[in-house]
């Protein structure tokens, strides 16, 4: 009996340790129950292929193997949910995202377990005696073998894109379970490939999972001395199908594994292949942990440099990336996530924080690469730094190191920046400056194998943080302006309502004014309560509007005759004192409106025309048919308007000739007249009078 027959029941243990040793932490995480589940189902999975492995009797053979086989369908639902969990901020979102594809793994084990297991396996005959001698794959189980390479593969791709979201020391920290889980995983897709290209189960292929199993419980053991299996906040793209290297890795893999077992079945030599297998597991182990490492990509850089002579950064290169990945930031959040990325990978500094200067003086971290961000008691949001340390950062213009500078409010800022490795070097502060103005600061850390910074290192950080602060500035004054136009738009919006509401008041105050002569009209008094109602139905109508803001204004046209909306508007107003009206109204053709907004444009422009008259003023208001179009003239004989305000400043809102006047009516009319695609025209002479002339389209030409 080889020592690989034992293999099987020490992955076992070692996985059963590690489950417990994860589920005795404090406050334990969802992903910490579900990596607790997973091990146990590892474990167990493991030990029944052991025993399959020992079994003496071709049954018990087969019913070990297809009790593993079932808990094998149990592993991806499991590992698929810690894979979605494990690291993320926001993984509520993926497992909504993700729910019908957990359900359908959770299916895989209950349908199994209620089909027929002993027929995953089938004991033949090759020798001459009858005797059975090898077993051979169901078409269930390679069915089921097809199934969780897929799952498998899916949970080597989250993986892989909670790895690639991550960076710095946070990187650092999962670095040990992403590979030993990769390692699990991997060979998992390598035996289940075998079960789908060869009818005939070899008892080696169960060595090489427990193989793979004992490998990734010893990084899992390493990543547990080095960080206790700490959790990072990453938020990864929901596109977790895109732009994965999982999938082409796993089918090239398939096939070239494929091959070389074909191969070794051929020619002979399948003896050692577990051997073989497990020494490429630990290679492949070895040199991953390797490419991860940024000190080795540092070491290999250096020897580049050394025999090559090469310039120690690539400016030009690194200066495109910044400013690649700056042109597409939106906001301060993405500006700080994309910085302290860029600055991490360029310059092997696993911890680059930057700060940023808020609206209320207060410097708060804005992005991070380092889970090491202090927290306020409540445990809600990061501590912000004192008002000394924005003091001590205001006379800095240029990077400087942290560590030298023997004052308060530079201790205070390295304990707000706290180094987690003891060798990482000195901390370096590069302030973010726009002239005399202040609006943050970046402190790098945890520099690999704590290398000083050069000169001409400084001054590239130098450069890149000028640049940062151009971005940061930049997005300050967008927002700023976004701002000043929103409440510019309320302004707007505010001043067309108290426009209406004041029409509405003069009406009522006509009608007051007349009350007292004609009171004991009957025919004035009917007419008044009609234009008291009236008003009192516009005020409605404005107040169901003013509530309706976050809504886009909507007109609502029907048919309808421009004279009777003239009169109807006319009859609104009442009598104007010392004011002459003349109406005109000739036959004109239809036309789509909003009645009440039509009204309204009238409205505005005899109230306009009764505020340009004197003593003994005129009015005229007149319709007629011109060309295919209704016209409506509104002219006074009143003061006029010179030619220069005609052209700056007649329908601009807030510019007006009245001293209580709001500068906004008519450029209410005209938005009013144009939405119902007419046009408005005017002419004025100071001294004889103004003319107003609106055109709407027919109802046959809208």
């Amino acid at each position: 009996m080889t020592p690989f027959a034992f293999l099987p029941f020490g992955a076992a243990g070692f996985s059963f340790l590690l489950a417990l040793a994860s589920v005795i932490r404090r406050n334990g995480s969802p992903a910490t129950w579900c990596f607790s589940a997973g091990m146990v189902a590892l474990g167990l999975d493991s030990l029944f292929a052991g025993l399959g492995l020992r079994a003496t009797q071709p049954s018990d053979a087969v019913y070990w193997l297809s009790t593993a086989f079932v808990m094998k369908s149990v592993v991806p639902v499991i590992w698929m949910g810690f894979s979605l969990i494990y690291s993320r901020g926001d993984y509520r979102l993926f497992l909504t995202s993700w729910k019908w594809a957990l359900a359908a793994l959770a299916v895989v084990p209950v349908a199994v377990w209620f089909s027929d297991p002993a027929r995953l396996f089938q004991v033949v005959s090759l020798d001459p005696s009858g005797q059975p001698s090898a077993l051979q794959f169901g078409l269930a189980a390679k069915a089921l073998s097809g199934v969780l390479i897929v799952a498998l593969v899916l949970v080597l791709m989250n993986l892989e894109q909670t790895f690639r979201a991550a960076v710095g020391t946070m990187r650092w920290r999962i670095k040990f379970v992403i590979v030993a889980l990769g390692m699990i995983f991997g060979a998992r897709i390598y035996v289940r490939g075998q079960a789908i290209l060869f009818s005939g189960y070899d008892l080696t292929l169960t060595s090489v999972e427990s193989g793979a199993l004992v490998i990734g419980c010893v990084f899992l053991t390493l990543a547990y001395v080095r960080t206790g299996w700490v959790e990072i906040d990453v938020y990864p793209s929901l596109a977790v199908l895109r732009s994965s290297l999982t999938v082409l890795i796993v089918g090239g893999y398939l096939f070239v594994i494929g091959v070389v077992a074909q191969l070794v079945r051929r020619f002979g030599g399948a003896q050692i292949l577990e051997y073989q297998a497990f020494v490429v597991l630990l290679g492949l182990a070895g040199l991953v942990v390797l490419l991860l490492s940024d000190r080795f990509r540092q070491r290999i850089q250096r020897f580049v440099a050394r025999h090559f002579r090469r310039s120690q950064h690539d400016s030009v290169r690194i200066w495109t990336l910044f400013s690649q990945g700056l042109a597409h930031v939106r906001d301060q959040a993405g500006l700080c996530a994309v910085s302290v990325r860029l600055i991490s990978e360029n310059f092997d500094v696993l911890s680059a924080n930057m700060w940023l200067l808020d609206e209320e003086g207060h410097l708060t971290v804005g992005g991070s690469t380092s889970r090491h961000k202090p927290e306020a008691a409540n445990g809600d949001s990061p501590i912000p730094a004192s008002p000394e340390v924005v003091e001590g950062l205001r006379d800095r213009v240029s990077p400087f190191d942290l560590d030298e500078v023997n004052a308060p409010w530079a201790a205070e800022l390295r304990q707000l920046n706290a180094a987690t490795f003891a060798h990482g070097g000195h901390r370096w502060c590069v302030p973010l400056r726009a002239g005399e103005r202040m609006l943050g600061a970046l402190v790098l850390a945890d520099r690999v194998s704590g290398l000083g910074y050069t000169v001409e290192e400084l001054e590239l950080l130098r450069c890149i943080g000028d640049q940062i602060t151009s971005v940061l500035l930049n997005l300050r004054l967008a927002g700023e302006v976004i701002r000043a136009k929103e409440l510019e738009a309320f302004r707007t919006m505010s001043a067309f309502f108290v426009h209406d509401l004041k029409n509405a008041a003069a009406s009522l105050n006509l009608m007051l004014k007349n009350l007292p002569v004609h009171f004991d009209d009957p025919a004035f008094r009917a007419d008044a309560l009609r234009g008291v109602g009236n008003t009192a139905r516009r005020i409605d109508d404005m107040i169901a509007r003013l509530s309706a803001l976050r809504q886009e204004p909507k007109f609502r046209p029907v048919d309808a005759d421009l004279n009777q909306l003239v009169r109807e508007a006319l009859e609104r107003i009442g009598q104007i004192p010392s004011i002459e009206m003349v109406t005109a109204l000739h036959d004109v053709p239809r036309m789509l409106a909003d009645r009440e907004q039509i009204q309204s444009v009238v409205t505005n422009l005899v109230f306009n025309a009764r505020d340009a008259l004197g003593p003994n003023g005129r009015i005229q208001v007149q319709t007629e048919h011109q060309g295919g179009r209704v016209v409506l003239s509104v002219a006074d004989n009143g003061c006029g308007m010179s030619p220069a305000f005609l052209k700056d400043s007649l329908f601009r809102p807030f510019q007006s000739t009245k001293t209580k006047g709001l500068g906004i009516g008519l450029f209410q009319a005209r938005a009013i007249v144009q939405a119902h695609g007419g046009n408005m025209q005017v002419e004025s002479e100071v001294g004889k009078g103004t003319t107003f002339q609106v055109s709407f389209p027919t109802k046959d030409a809208q």
